[in-house]
């Protein structure tokens, strides 16, 4: 079962792990992941590096030449161009595939909805395929609002886990996604972006809320308005304790419009 988790460094990922790594302004994602790149020539993992160029990630030594895939130069999705190569790390010999992404908003231009279902794709991938995928992102680049959408996608991260928001969304079977931490008026509008792009993509969304530490007023409201995004969708919460199930009643929310169906 995955797990929400911090790692003290890249050493420490993991099949199927879904890495946030925050640089400093003066950082480069090479600089930061050569430990990651490195450990697919020691391990006998594919390495693919997106980003514009592949960065300075080109010029690690030592290392079998990365695939270099420049979002800006895609025909198709990011998600099908990793497929293809997990594909053909199978076939190559490869024990595994390591995607490290470096994410720059000056050259992407994608509206945040956009940069969101990229990193729910890419959690995806990563919990069902078994790739190692490290995203890279400087905080000073982004605005708050789609900082906290992509970084809420990522179950594991490296250093200090970002001050907010303070719950994560992640992928833990088919159609389910589990729910940790705490959602509250400050994670309540990165917490409705995700749903409404789940919703957008499946009929039934099954949260595992066993986890959840706290779900607010506002964070309920967030679940509500998603829920009734798009018609003929269904959200069901499940492992919700007693508190957060009265309190769903009493704002008024178990109501037919709502389809929302939440369970012990």
């Amino acid at each position: 079962m995955r797990a929400a988790r911090g790692l003290a460094t890249l050493d420490e990922v993991e099949s199927g792990d879904h890495v946030c790594q925050l640089l400093e302004p003066a950082e480069t994602a090479g600089e930061r992941s050569r430990a990651f790149v490195a450990d697919g020539a020691l391990f006998g993992d594919k390495v693919v590096i997106v980003g514009p160029d592949g960065g300075s990630a080109r010029r690690l030594p030592d290392t079998p030449a990365p695939v270099l895939i420049d979002p800006a130069r895609l025909e198709g999705s990011l998600l099908a161009a990793v497929r293809r190569e997990a594909d053909n790390a199978g076939r190559e010999g490869f024990r595994a595939l390591r995607i490290l992404r470096h994410v720059t908003a000056d050259r992407t231009g994608a509206p945040p909805d956009s940069m969101l279902q990229s990193e729910l794709d890419l959690e995806e991938f990563a919990a069902d395929s078994g790739a190692m995928v490290l995203c890279t992102y400087r905080p000073a680049d982004w605005d708050p609002p789609t900082l906290d959408q992509v970084t809420c996608v990522h179950p594991h991260h490296v250093g200090s886990r970002p001050a907010a928001p303070e719950f994560r969304v992640f992928r833990t079977g088919e159609g389910h996604w589990t729910v940790t931490g705490v959602i509250d008026s400050a994670g309540a509008g990165a917490f409705g972006a995700v749903l409404r792009n789940l919703v957008a993509h499946a009929l039934v969304v099954r949260l595992m809320c066993h986890e959840l530490e706290f779900f607010d007023a506002a964070g309920m409201s967030a679940l509500a308005d998603a829920a009734r995004y798009l018609p003929d969708r269904q959200v069901i919460i499940e492992g919700a304790n007693e508190t957060v199930r009265l309190c769903w009643q009493l704002s008024g929310f178990a109501a037919p419009e709502v389809p929302v169906v939440i369970s012990p």
